[in-house]
This record gives structure tokens, C-alpha cells and sequence, in this order.
């Protein structure tokens, strides 16, 4: 086993017990950080696979602004929520037996395919692939209406979660 093969299985180990974490703790909190983990875990697969801005992209809008704004939004909105029961359901097997079965068609599905053993071809020498997303995003002609709404949007939930916070610490 080569050392990027390693890293990888260290890394969906790391991904996979993340998001069983998410899913399997008591805590919101711990869950949102479980979270940070297992998108963490992402962005190390993007740096394998060479595609380093997705990797940048994926540790700054996900875990830094997504994830971060979820935690800001789980500690200011919260109040003593302590639930007195049964917090799991008594027809859990179900669940997991039907992602057990989605899983299994998906490896089926993937080996069916022929080739997809091997890597794809490298890009051309020549393409920059990054500049042109970059060019895309701020063009007139191109994403920079959409990009624009989404920031405005994104600052309008903060905005919201915090007038939610204040409305609730007055009552």
C-alpha cells in the first residue's frame, strides 16, 4: 500500500465515525462539531485528489462559514431543552436496514460501470480551471447576480438568528 492509499482509508475512517457521531450523539452542539470533523474530512479528500480549490472552498464555506454560522445559531437560540423520554425509536433496524441495502446497490451500480477502476485523464496542460471559475463568478455576464443574492441571503439568517436570540432572552 502506497502512503495516498493509507491517507485515504485513514480519512473515510475519519469521515465515516464523523458522521456516525453526528447522527448518534445526545448533544446539538457535538453534533454540529461532528460535523466540522467529517467536512474536514472532505476537504482532505479533495487535497488527494490534487483538486485544491475545492478543498479550499470546501474548509471555507462549509466548515467555516456553514458550520460555524449552525453553531453560532444552536448557542444563541438555545434554551433548557432537556427531553424526558425515549430518544430512540423502537423501529431503528428498518432505517438501517434500508441504508444498508441503498449501499449495497450503489457498489453494485459502481462496479457495473466499466472503467470506473481507474482515474480519470488529467486536464489539459493549458486549462486553468480555477482562473475561469473566478472570472465566471465576479462577470456581469455571468454569476456575479447569484453569488451576490446568496450573500445577502446568508446575512439575513445571521441577522435573523440574532434577533431570535434577543427576542428569547427578554421572555
Amino acid at each position: 500500500m502506497t502512503a495516498e492509499q493509507i491517507l485515504f482509508l485513514l480519512t473515510g475512517a475519519l469521515i465515516l465515525g464523523s458522521a456516525l457521531m453526528v447522527v448518534a450523539t445526545r448533544k446539538l452542539l457535538h453534533a454540529a462539531l461532528w460535523l466540522v470533523a467529517a467536512l474536514f474530512g472532505v476537504a482532505i479528500l479533495y487535497a488527494i485528489l490534487q483538486a485544491s480549490f475545492l478543498a479550499v472552498v470546501q474548509v471555507v464555506v462549509y466548515i467555516g462559514a456553514i458550520a460555524i454560522l449552525f453553531i453560532f445559531a444552536v448557542m444563541l437560540t438555545r434554551r433548557e431543552m432537556r427531553d424526558q423520554g425515549q430518544q430512540t425509536r423502537t423501529n431503528w433496524w428498518i432505517a438501517a436496514l434500508l441504508g444498508l441495502l441503498i449501499l449495497a446497490g450503489l457498489v453494485f451500480l459502481i462496479l457495473a460501470v466499466p472503467g470506473a477502476d481507474r482515474l480519470p485523464a488529467a486536464l489539459p496542460e493549458g486549462l486553468d480551471t480555477v482562473r475561469a471559475l473566478g472570472n465566471a463568478l465576479v462577470s456581469p455576464e455571468a454569476y456575479v447576480l447569484p453569488f451576490e443574492v446568496a450573500s445577502v441571503l446568508l446575512l439575513a439568517a445571521l441577522v435573523g438568528a440574532v434577533y431570535i436570540a434577543s427576542v428569547g432572552k427578554k421572555d
